[in-house]
């Protein structure tokens, strides 16, 4: 599977459980939605980031992958301590200027 950079850098510093990794792939404004909620910028992110890997020890590994526009939309395999684990979510990202601008996982 090809992935650009950035998103690789995303899914691998969540397996390797490194923060700091995660949050430098956003850009300094960029968000994630998740579960209906909108967490933005860096702080929001890590602390999202932070909660979810606590309450559901997942790991997301990404096995299909389509673009469309300024979008590019991850399908992942999430296993973790969750009901229905695994499950297949679907990660959609704006990209702009080589950093994430926006995650919507659902």
């Amino acid at each position: 599977m090809n992935l650009p950079r950035i998103i690789e850098a995303f899914f691998d510093a969540d397996t390797r459980n490194d923060p700091d990794a995660l949050v430098a792939a956003f850009s300094r404004n960029g968000s994630v939605t998740d579960e209906g909620v909108v967490h933005q910028g860096s702080d929001a992110v890590r602390i999202w980031w932070r909660a979810a890997k606590d309450k559901y020890h997942h790991v997301a590994v990404p096995v299909e992958v389509a673009s469309a526009g300024d979008k590019l939309r991850v399908r992942a395999t999430v296993t973790g301590r969750f009901p229905g684990s695994p499950a297949v979510l679907n990660y959609t990202f704006t990209i702009a200027n080589g950093e994430i601008a926006g995650l919507e996982i659902g």
